[in-house]
């Protein structure tokens, strides 16, 4: 099956800065592809060239199959966009503001109404359906916005921030309906600052920087990649008094001291079980041997500040 979001050298320049650099990129159908970088990337502008809102300088790009300039009404309809700065009608009250996007996108009046009422129960507006826009916290409008978004049941979905001035149970609602949405085929790229969440819901990572893709892949690949093996600790309840096993050079010796063992190891399987053994027979009193955890945050910073 054909990538749902195809790009080849993606440019866009304003005046002399050049926001997105001959940007080659694929997403896959029923993906999710988290989109990082620093403030000024790109990460944005791409968003906006893939949602046809933006002209590219050069390059191409393709949703669905649809070209994003030749094609560009066809592509507004198949996909949903929450920019990072919702621009809602604040005058204007939730089931008036969905019914004119509703009818942008050629839903019918009922339609589009019965589907913003499942989406406002969902993210518990419900209960302010008769308040005007500007009268919402900075959290509902956000929630709107990512209703107004998802309200056509779009086939792509762009995230700029979704989650951006939520408390934690609002974003964790959003966090589960991105996943639902995944599970049931729906193709999803998501720009975020926020790390956890990149790495809970992402099927696979791209970073970019001064508009260029420096690293692409899952999370395990990127850890892999870039911090290299992972790394395992024992620990011991009390001091071993005599020289660590050696385990004839399969361990690569990260730190020690008398009550833990940090190492790496190509081989995991085999060699983890044989060091408890060799600590058994010594009479150590193993509390804990266990891979030492390593977040995304680890492989961002190096990118960013490589």
């Amino acid at each position: 099956m054909p990538p749902l979001i195809e790009t080849l050298d993606l440019t866009k320049q304003f005046d002399a800065l050049t926001a997105v650099d001959h940007l080659t990129l694929t997403v896959n159908e029923g993906e999710l592809l988290a989109l990082l970088g620093p403030n000024g990337a790109g990460k944005t502008t791409t968003v906006r060239m893939l949602s046809s809102i933006l002209k590219p300088t050069c390059g191409a790009a393709r949703v669905a199959g649809y070209d994003v300039v030749q094609d560009a009404v066809a592509v507004r309809h198949i996909v949903g966009h929450l920019t990072e700065f919702p621009g809602l009608y604040l005058r204007m009250r939730p089931f008036d503001y969905f019914d004119f996007f509703g009818a942008l996108q050629g839903m019918p009046r009922g339609t589009s109404r019965a589907r913003a009422e499942e989406l406002m129960k969902h993210f518990g507006l419900w209960e302010a359906r008769q308040r005007r826009l500007g009268e919402f916290s900075k959290g509902m409008r956000q929630k709107a916005a990512l209703i107004r978004a998802m309200l056509h049941n779009p086939r792509v979905l762009f995230l700029d921030e979704p989650t951006s001035a939520m408390d934690p149970h609002s974003a964790k609602q959003v966090r589960d309906a991105i996943a639902d949405l995944c599970s049931r085929g729906h193709t999803i790229v998501l720009c975020t600052h926020n790390l956890h969440e990149a790495e809970t819901l992402a099927n696979r990572i791209a970073v970019i920087r001064r508009g260029r893709l420096i690293a692409l892949g899952t999370p395990a690949e990127l850890k892999r990649n870039l911090l290299g093996l992972p790394i395992w600790q024992v620990r011991l309840a009390q001091p071993l008094g005599q020289p660590w096993p050696n385990l004839n050079g399969n361990l690569q010796i990260e730190s020690v001291d008398a009550m833990s063992l940090q190492y790496r190891t190509v081989t995991p399987e085999t060699t983890n079980p044989l060091l408890l053994d060799r600590l058994h027979d010594l009479g150590a009193s193993v509390m804990t041997l266990s891979e030492m955890p390593r977040g995304l945050e680890d492989v961002y910073l190096k990118l960013v500040e490589g």
